[in-house]
């Protein structure tokens, strides 16, 4: 079969439910996606660039502040449990899921360009992909419910994205307001649902460290650069001074230490000041 024969053949296939898929994930890739372990921000690419790689350490560190909001009665929401003997206290500590709720920032020295393509920000599971996440202002993120029912997302204090109903398979468009700033994302149907958008002017691309807190830029352009962890839509941790030479790969040599690498609490206690074993949210036995 010809390459024409193929393309027509794809199009009218376009009228089955399998070919309507098809044109709707196409439709899809037009949208810039972040997700997934060393996953980019696709930025508009250099002629010349290179593969940057690196590693954090204290990810384990590292407290979301919905668990913090759980822990307490008035909220309604959990009981911790008693801790397993069978299972090791480092596994019964809490730590966030680092390739959504860690977005690792290359700083350049002069103002970035915004995506031309909107950044989708997906609804799904109780939570966003990704939790955080740093753009140039100016930038276009496509809110999209993946969930098989409505969400009613909105941005706190913001008077340009209120809460709305959103269907399922549904999208709302915000466009990042100019300057530096923080806009906190949260969702009146679903509780669970925090994250962060953070506007940095000078954000050349962005990473998501990978479960092993590896990450990777796949598109850097020669320069010097400052790597920035960003957490809760705050910057967290130490960060790192990186110079691209070259189109050539570059292993950063020093880890971006993200928190302090401390031993976990004695027990795998729950943090925040979770209630003892055995003991209900607000301290009911």
């Amino acid at each position: 079969m010809s390459a024409d024969t193929c393309q027509r053949a794809a199009w009218c296939s376009a009228t089955t439910s399998h070919g309507r898929r098809r044109l709707r994930l196409t439709r899809l890739a037009s949208v810039a996606v972040v997700m997934g372990a060393g996953a980019l921000l696709l930025w508009p690419v250099a002629s010349r660039a290179a593969v940057v790689k690196g590693r954090t350490q204290g990810l384990q560190k590292l407290v979301n502040p919905v668990w913090n909001e759980a822990k307490e009665a008035s909220s309604n929401r959990y009981t911790w449990r008693e801790p397993s003997p069978t299972v090791r206290a480092e596994f019964r500590a809490l730590f966030p899921f680092a390739p959504k709720e860690v977005c690792i920032a290359a700083l350049g020295p002069n103002a970035a360009t915004p995506n031309p393509n909107p950044i989708a920000f997906r609804i799904n599971g109780g939570r966003t992909t990704p939790v955080t996440l740093v753009v140039a202002p100016g930038t276009t993120l496509e809110f999209q419910n993946r969930d098989p029912f409505p969400h009613r997302p909105y941005i706190v204090g913001n008077a340009t994205f209120q809460a709305a109903d959103m269907k399922s398979g549904g999208a709302r468009q915000w466009k990042v307001p100019p300057g530096p700033g923080k806009y906190e994302v949260r969702d009146q149907l679903a509780p669970s649902i925090r994250s962060w958008i953070v506007a940095e002017p000078n954000v050349a691309a962005v990473a998501f460290p990978g479960r092993d807190g590896n990450f990777t830029y796949g598109n850097l352009p020669p320069g010097d650069y400052t790597l920035k962890a960003f957490f809760n839509g705050e910057a967290t941790g130490k960060p790192v001074a990186v110079k691209v030479a070259s189109e050539a790969p570059l292993e950063v040599k020093d880890t971006l230490v993200v928190a302090d690498d401390a031993a976990p609490a004695p027990g795998g206690a729950a943090p925040g000041g979770a209630p003892a074993p055995g003991t209900k949210a607000g301290g009911k036995k």
